[in-house]
């Protein structure tokens, strides 16, 4: 079966409040076992005009798991820690 993530692209615009953010989404991918493969570090453009500015990528066992984690009440908790904290874009992708 193949692997689910979760890409997100975040502008952070109020780092203390987002601290908050940090503190529950972490809760949250520690329950539901994500697997954090990047959070934050630096982002080089290679080609184009994206800049994803700070990115983070989560593995979960299936897409159907990854695409659950986003509707959990921990993970709700930390998206109402993150309101008026940061810019969110976030997608769920299926992995190979």
């Amino acid at each position: 079966m193949p692997s689910g993530y979760i890409i997100a692209s975040v502008n952070v615009t109020n780092p203390e409040q987002y601290e908050e953010y940090r503190k529950w989404s972490s809760e949250a991918m520690r329950v539901h076992q994500a697997e954090v493969c990047i959070r934050g570090g630096k982002v080089e453009v290679l080609e184009g005009d994206w800049n994803p500015g700070r990115t983070v990528v989560l593995k979960f066992p299936s897409f159907e798991a990854a695409r659950a984690f986003y509707d959990t009440p921990e993970y709700q908790k930390a998206k109402a820690a993150r309101q008026g904290a940061a810019v969110m874009r976030m997608v769920c992708v299926e992995g190979v």
